[in-house]
This record gives C-alpha cells, sequence and structure tokens, in this order.
C-alpha cells in the first residue's frame, strides 16, 4: 500500500482512538464519586457550596416529616424502608423499620432517623408542628449537628408526654443556605398554617433572606446559628439563640488587648458574606474602644488575595495579631493564612473557625489560635445535656447542636403558652420570658438577641476530637 493511501486510514485510526478515550472519561466521570462527607459529630466538618447529585429538583421535594429521605448518605434499608412505610401513612411499619435503623451501633448518630420516628410514633396524632431549615446538600455536617439538637429536644419532650399532653412534630427543610431558596422556602412555611414556628437559618446571608417575610407572615422564625447585628432590626418575630457579632468581636478584641496585651491587629474578611464583614465591622469597632487599632483589611474573596503577600503587608503595617473573621466558603483561605503564619503572630477567629479542618489541614501551625464560641462542651462537662447528648448519640456534640436544642425549648415554652403563631411571638416577645437550655437561662433582649457572652477556645495538643489537635476552652 502506498504512502497516499495510508494516510486515511492512519487519520481514522486516531480519530476512533480519541472518541474511545473520551467516552471512557465521560463514563469514569460519572460513575466514581471522591466528594463524600464524613460526619465525625465534633467541630463542624467542611461547609463548602458544593452541588451534589442529590440536589432537590422541586420545593416540595426540600420539605420532609418523614415522607422522604433527605440526608441520603449512608442510609440504610431499614431506614428507607421506614420512610417508605411513613410516605404510604403505615406509621406502625414506619417505626419498626426506623427502630431497627437504629439497632446499628454506627447509626446512632442519626439526627434525621431520630426525628421520623419521633414522627412515626405520632402518626395521626393531633400535634404541634415546627419545621427545622438547614443546608443538607451543600453543607451536610453543619446541617446533621443542628439536626441533632432539633431531634434530642423533639425526642426529650415527647417521651415526657409532649407539650401540655401534645406531641411535637418536627418538618426538616433543606434550604441549601441560598438566600433565593430561602426565600421560597419562608413563603411556603408562612404559607402552611400547619407550620407555628421555624428553627433557621444556617448563615446570616440565608436568616436575613428570609427574616422579612417570617415578618410579613407572622412566623416565629429562631436561629441557633445566625450572628449578623443586621437581624437584630428586623422585626418582631425574629429571635436567635445565638449572641451577635457584637459579643463575639468585643470578646476577642478584650482578649487581644488585656491577655496578649498588642494593640494593632490585621483582619481577614470576605466581603461578599453578611456574617463575616458584620464581625469585622464590630471588631473595629471593639479594638478601637479597647484602646487598639485595625492597621489593615484583607479581603479573602478577591480574585487576587495572595497569605503570603498579605502577611508581609501585616508586618511592613506593625499588626502584632491576625483576626479571621472569615465565613465557612473562605475556610480555604482562613486555612492559608494560618499555615503560611506558621505561629509566627497570634491568631484569633470567629465561630466559623471552630472547625474540625482547622485541626486537621491547620495542626502544628495552628497552634494556639483562640476562637470565639457561644458554647464550649469541655465547660459544661457535668451537665444534664451535655450527659443527655452523649447517651442520645454516642459522642460529644458542638455549640451548633446546643444551639439548636435552645431554639427547640424557646418554641416548646412559646407553644406551652399559646400554642399559636401570634401566641408564641407574645410569649418569646415578654421581657420576663426565660427557659432553660442547653446552655443556661434563655433570655431575649428586645431586639430578640440572646443576652449571653461569648467563650474561648484554644487549638492545643490533644485526642478528644480523635486528631492530634483539640479546641480547648481558655481559662
Amino acid at each position: 500500500m502506498t504512502q497516499k493511501n495510508e494516510t486515511p486510514v492512519l487519520l481514522l485510526s486516531l480519530l476512533a482512538t480519541i472518541f474511545l478515550i473520551a467516552g471512557l472519561i465521560w463514563w469514569l466521570g460519572n460513575r466514581l464519586n471522591f466528594g463524600g462527607v464524613v460526619d465525625s459529630g465534633n467541630p463542624t466538618q467542611p461547609d463548602g457550596n458544593v452541588a451534589t447529585p442529590n440536589r432537590p429538583r422541586s420545593l416540595s421535594d426540600r420539605f420532609s416529616a418523614g415522607e422522604r429521605l433527605l440526608v441520603t448518605e449512608g442510609a440504610t434499608a431499614e431506614k428507607q424502608a421506614g420512610v417508605n412505610a411513613l410516605a404510604n401513612g403505615d406509621y406502625d411499619q414506619a417505626v419498626a423499620e426506623l427502630e431497627q435503623h437504629f439497632q446499628e451501633r454506627r447509626n446512632r448518630n442519626d439526627p434525621e432517623a431520630l426525628i421520623y420516628l419521633n414522627n412515626a410514633r405520632i402518626g395521626n396524632q393531633p400535634s404541634y408542628t415546627i419545621a427545622v431549615s438547614v443546608p443538607v446538600e451543600n453543607s451536610q455536617n453543619a446541617a446533621l449537628e443542628i439536626l441533632r439538637g432539633a431531634a434530642h429536644a423533639q425526642n426529650e419532650i415527647n417521651e415526657a408526654g409532649g407539650i401540655n399532653g401534645v406531641p411535637l412534630r418536627v418538618v426538616i427543610v433543606s434550604d441549601d443556605n441560598e438566600p433565593e431558596v430561602v426565600e421560597e422556602v419562608a413563603n411556603a412555611l408562612v404559607d402552611d398554617s400547619s407550620v407555628l414556628g421555624v428553627v433557621g437559618h444556617f448563615g446570616s446571608e440565608a436568616s436575613l433572606a428570609g427574616a422579612e417575610i417570617y415578618e410579613q407572615g407572622g412566623l416565629v422564625m429562631v436561629s441557633p446559628t445566625s450572628t449578623s447585628v443586621q437581624l437584630s432590626s428586623l422585626g418582631d418575630y425574629v429571635f436567635r439563640t445565638v449572641p451577635n457579632d457584637r459579643f463575639t468581636a468585643s470578646t476577642l478584641a478584650n482578649y487581644m488587648v488585656d491577655d496578649l496585651q498588642e494593640q494593632n491587629a490585621v483582619v481577614y474578611y470576605n466581603s461578599g458574606s453578611d456574617y463575616s464583614t458584620s464581625l469585622k465591622n464590630q471588631f473595629i469597632t471593639a479594638l478601637s474602644t479597647g484602646g487598639g487599632q485595625v492597621v489593615e483589611e484583607f479581603d479573602v474573596s478577591d480574585a487576587s488575595f495572595d497569605a503570603r503577600s498579605t502577611l508581609q503587608q501585616a508586618e511592613q503595617r506593625g499588626a502584632e495579631v491576625l483576626v479571621l473573621a472569615t465565613n465557612t466558603p473562605t475556610l480555604d483561605q482562613a486555612l492559608q493564612v494560618i499555615r503560611e503564619n506558621r505561629g509566627d503572630r497570634p491568631v484569633l477567629g470567629g465561630d466559623s473557625l471552630f472547625n474540625i479542618r482547622v485541626l486537621e489541614d491547620g495542626q502544628r501551625d495552628a497552634e494556639g489560635m483562640v476562637v470565639a464560641v457561644p458554647w464550649v462542651i469541655s465547660s459544661n462537662s457535668q451537665s444534664e445535656f451535655v450527659s443527655d447528648s452523649r447517651d442520645l448519640w454516642g459522642g460529644d456534640v458542638n455549640w451548633r447542636t446546643a444551639m439548636s436544642y435552645d431554639a427547640i425549648q424557646v418554641l416548646i415554652e412559646g407553644l406551652s403558652r399559646d400554642p399559636s403563631r401570634q401566641g408564641i411571638q407574645q410569649a418569646l416577645s415578654e421581657p420576663n420570658f426565660e427557659v432553660e437550655g442547653a446552655t443556661g437561662i434563655i433570655r431575649f433582649l428586645s431586639s430578640g438577641d440572646r443576652n449571653q457572652p461569648m467563650q474561648l477556645v484554644v487549638v492545643e495538643p490533644g485526642g478528644r476530637a480523635g486528631l492530634d489537635y483539640d479546641f480547648v476552652a481558655v481559662q
């Protein structure tokens, strides 16, 4: 065969090989999944906004009182069978299947299943319904932490006979922590007259998106985790069991000036986050009041952000302390700062830095870092809540679970006084309102804010979290 005749054959063979390789790559990309999230139940796990194949496709798919799975990862056949039975109204079968699910020791740390089990036990009985809105799809571990507090409180009150004899039913809502989705969810909850209160949302941006809708619709929202000071002025139906950023900022500023005896700080923040911007601004004010100053601000969301160059600039400006006011989606940038700093300067952080990745990835570079949180388990090891939660989940819980438990306790107390939307709002707004929670007595300021100081934890060598380092209460 001549060279001229061989050329087309070779080209056809090359094209066939390319198409075959491309097809193989496409097939592997659709078959393999390396993005699984593992939940250890201690400091919150990664919360990146990553789309998943299970993302709800319609608004109705985001709601479940047990008729559909929202947390599909690791679901057992018994859990799926229990959900199927609930969807068909076969409550006895649902109870049997979900109880069987909990016979496996590895499943005891499953708050979604416990909520569905309690709902199945209620069956068709009259009940009071509340919703818990969490970011299941893109911040699953944070969602599970919040759901553990809700499941604990629901299980506890129903085992005690309910609220004045009426059991508590919980609807779980998957809201992606996205403002646009939260608006849809909030409108749907307002329109559902059976829902008497809402626990949510996770991030401040999400809570800000829902707050005006709840206010207009006359439905109480209690956030266990949103801290932006902007929430303080959004109306009479907005409450939270977590202190706002003003408390966090003053705690960090006082520690810096009084304990570290330093005055000049550089602040890292995310300009696209209401939480991060709020904490940054509040810290600047608090530090200035205490006699210190912020000598430089760095926006970690800037496309040109480079941790090493910012540290060089910080040194030139005379910064003595690094303050991380970043939020969870910008945790990678915060970790870059921690690693590049290598412990040269003290590092302080807001509650979003209470994250297991700080321990896993930061390790020795993160040692000595101090983080402000609203509750520390090591400082409350003898409390009834800690003992009960360990019995229930088989391990320790963190501040998000405790604040979620408190949010449910607030709604339970409101329901016990007047089981109506307006009645709950009026009860929570009374100057003498108080209820015992996981974190002590819960009282609200006229703004709906929690009146409670923050606590400090420091990264030290230790193994309680199953790693070489741990968050330990600052004495």
